[in-house]
């Protein structure tokens, strides 16, 4: 392993590490007449079937929202053009505009007056009043990189290679080439012929921030932007050339003063330094990396579509989040170009947003990309802590604003839902299930314990009790985003949403202070516990209300009422006859009233919710529908539908990230369930899928699992443990006998074995030879 080398980011003070494993090709002999065949056969698919690693798009690409992305995690780039005319719209993860919302500086605001207001039917005066509209706080777009090539260069297409994490632009004998390295923060591009024009072109969003006009300068070598900002930021741009064989290599860099008072000498100084190396250089280190990153894990499908959109969530994990980096918000690092301020500001949205985008990589073993945002939720846990106190009243404990900037500072919005108690809680399942997948005992005492505990110690300040029912509750309740922002938006408390949050939030508390020898803090835990309501169920068997009194009556985007199923798990098909009732009930009530005002993500979360549920069909029809309705053709989610087939009401074109993970989760939950304390090898697979396999997917308890299925059956697992810890797992072969590497015990429908760090058990059917795949069969 080479030595890591740290980035000078100004975010933070973690690395990027350096990976060097190499993927390497094994040559296979294989009859002539067979290969010929096979060529064939794959090119007679290749125009209909999407390439699970490769991303093509014909030119011209006339929309930055369809450009190819880059990026390596503090940069990103978006490639995009036509002609002669190549476009990088450039981006960076800390251009922040970091100005207070004026509703939050406004003199005796607090989470009382919310209370008051709201609970006195005056939800308009509280809106008009402290819910201003605001241009700031707001995620900022950095600059577009304009190179205009020779006129006999004509792009035919705009190609992605994942694996390289590269971008290739094929004008026909020549091509142009560019990546965002993965080990220094430029970027480089090469483009044939003589040497092409530049053009930076500051982008007109931030004009209507009040800043001065963008500062432009150029000399015969290249092009740079600076800009500055609010509260003394301010940030350069810089696109240096150089004449290389054959054509011209571009180095571009994106500085700030928070690294450097000089900011546009520092971008000088790392094109240059990038351009002294030369792009081999570079290129090795890069796609070592790379190699790396994609060696981790991997999945094998034999649905081409659904494959390439779990592959490209992968990808986005290496471009957009690194540990030591901003994480993602909704756009990653790929803020709107389009002269606009981006969508919602380009924020953190705790309501659902930072924590879908979150799923994902855990099951995949990205664990470097998924500390991104703990980070930075941790650094804020100080400045959550003083929300907690001048805003709601409390003692002890931490809030997390639903809707947040980068600084962790709240940013307006709807109240219902960007001050909704309960956000810290979905935030502090990310700590938990980051402890559960690595099974780090000093992870769990420094950062999961305390933080899921300071949100605990919150929401317990905050609960009351009911003199009906002697019960806690809350003092406001509501539900993502039910009823959107009127008066009816503030439910009997408590809702679905909010008590499944607050019930899980106790029980994992309650888990991880018995992980850590804290018994009076697990029995305390327990005890909260006991005290709060059940869930709010129609009748014995379902579906689950939105609040008490409060059934779901019209299609909905957000399924916050369902959030004990998909992802807290509270209710689950292993439970009682009565769980598996409420939960096929809740989702008979969802088909009925139908999809007309869902969105992407509504789709990609759904499919997820029927994987856990063991439903695979059901999952496969949603995620289907998401991928090939509520993606744009680069695989960038999209709120609205595409297709117009009448599945929704909405066709805006706003992009975000959170739809991709979503959909990445639905397939690590049709192929591979953890919760509970058991593993369940395919246990949602659609019976299409009778060809699939996985590689070192992660599990809760430390595990990483691979499996292989052919012909509908499951013919291999392998089960590697990380730390010390007893396995249990469903048994995979459905009755049908099997070898087993280390010694093993049955019990009803599972095996389980006593596993040391670094040990392997596999199992493998006993009995015939693995058959032919269904590729060889069509071949015969």
């Amino acid at each position: 392993m080479k030595s890591s080398q740290a980035l000078p980011l100004a975010f933070g003070a973690g690395r990027i590490p350096s990976k060097s494993t190499k993927l390497t090709a094994h040559p296979v002999t294989m009859p002539l007449r067979f290969l010929l065949l096979l060529a064939l056969v794959l090119s007679a698919h290749a125009a209909e079937n999407p390439e699970p690693y490769r991303l093509t798009l014909d030119a011209p690409i006339d929309r930055w929202d369809e450009a190819i992305p880059l990026g390596n995690g503090l940069m990103g780039g978006l490639l995009w053009g036509s002609g002669n005319e190549l476009r990088l719209s450039l981006d960076r993860g800390d251009l922040w505009d970091l100005r207070p919302h004026p509703g939050f500086i406004q003199r005796g605001f607090n989470y009382r007056t919310v209370i008051d207001l709201a609970s006195s039917g005056q939800a308009d005066r509280l809106n008009k009043e402290y819910s201003r509209v605001s241009d700031f706080p707001t995620k900022l777009p950095g600059a577009r990189l304009v190179v205009t090539l020779d006129p006999r260069f004509r792009a035919q297409s705009f190609r992605l290679d994942l694996r390289r994490a590269t971008a290739t632009v094929d004008f026909g004998e020549q091509s142009a080439e560019c990546f965002f390295s993965a080990n220094q923060p430029v970027a480089l591009m090469f483009v044939p012929g003589s040497a092409p024009h530049l053009d930076l072109i500051a982008n007109e969003a931030v004009n209507k921030l009040g800043y001065p006009p963008a500062t432009l300068g150029r000399d015969a070598h290249s092009v740079w932007l600076e800009q500055t900002a609010a509260q003394g930021f301010y940030y350069a741009i810089i696109a240096a050339a150089r004449p290389v064989q054959r054509g011209t290599l571009l180095a571009i860099a994106v500085t700030t003063n928070h690294e450097d008072p000089d900011a546009l000498a520092l971008a000088r100084q790392r094109t240059e330094q990038a351009l002294n190396q030369g792009a081999a250089k570079l290129r090795d280190a890069h796609e070592a990396w790379w190699a790396d990153f994609w060696a981790t894990s991997s999945v094998s499908l034999p649905d081409a579509k659904i494959a390439q959109q779990y592959n490209l969530a992968q990808y986005f994990y290496g471009a957009a989040s690194r540990s030591g980096a901003p994480p993602m918000p909704l756009q990653g690092v790929w803020t709107a170009d389009e002269g606009k301020i981006p969508p919602w500001h380009g924020d953190y949205h705790n309501d659902l947003n930072t924590q879908l985008t979150y799923w994902a990589y855990l099951a995949s073993g990205h664990f470097d990309e998924g500390r991104s945002f703990l980070e930075l939720m941790w650094s804020l846990k100080a400045r959550h802590e003083e929300f907690a106190r001048s805003f709601f009243g409390l003692h002890q404990g931490l809030i997390v604003p639903g809707v947040m900037a980068l600084d962790g500072s709240p940013m307006g919005a709807w109240f219902q839902y960007s001050l909704s108690p309960t956000m810290g809680a979905w935030v502090a399942q990310a700590f938990y299930l980051h402890w559960r997948y690595g099974m780090n005992s000093v992870f769990l005492s420094d950062w999961a314990y305390p933080y899921c505990a300071g949100i605990g110690e919150a929401l317990a300040g905050l609960l009351t009790r009911d003199p009906r029912t002697g019960t806690l509750t809350l003092p406001l309740s509501s539900s993502p985003e039910i009823h959107n922002n009127f008066q009816s938006a503030w439910l009997k408390s408590p809702s679905n949403f909010d008590l499944s949050l607050v019930r899980w939030l106790f029980a994992a508390n309650a888990e991880m202070a018995a992980a850590l020898g804290k018994k009076i803090d697990a029995a305390r835990w327990t005890g909260l516990l006991a005290q709060l309501p059940p869930l709010a169920v129609a009748g014995e068997s379902g579906p689950l209300l939105v609040a008490p009194g409060e059934p779901l009556a019209e299609s909905h985007r957000h399924h916050s009422q369902l959030m004990a199923i998909f992802p807290l798990g509270i209710l689950n098909t292993e439970g009682t006859v009565g769980d598996r009732r409420i939960i096929r009930s809740s989702f008979d009530q969802v088909d009925r009233l139908g999809t007309k005002q869902w969105t992407g993500y509504s789709f990609s979360w759904m499919a997820a919710m029927r994987a856990r549920a063991g439903l695979g069909e059901e999952a496969l029809k949603f995620l289907t529908t998401y991928a090939e309705s509520f993606t744009l053709r680069n695989g960038f989610h999209c709120n609205g539908e595409q297709t117009r087939k009448g599945l929704s009401d909405f066709h805006d074109r706003a992009f975000t990230l959170e739809g991709n993970f979503a959909a990445a989760q639905a397939v690590h939950e049709m192929l591979l369930q953890s919760w509970g304390g058991r593993i369940r090898v395919f246990p949602a697979v659609p019976a299409s899928w009778r060809d699939a396999s996985f590689k070192n997917l992660r599990a809760e308890g430390g595990f990483a699992v691979s499996a292989m299925r052919r012909e509908g059956r499951t013919l291999k697992v392998s089960v590697k443990a990380t730390v010390a810890q007893e396995l249990r797992l469903k048994n995979p072969f459905g009755g049908r006998a099997y070898k087993h590497s280390l010694p093993v015990q049955e019990s009803g429908d599972e095996i389980r074995a006593s596993l040391l760090p670094g040990q392997v058990l596999e199992l493998k059917e006993a009995g015939s030879p693995l058959p032919a795949s269904s590729l060889a069969r069509r071949l015969k």
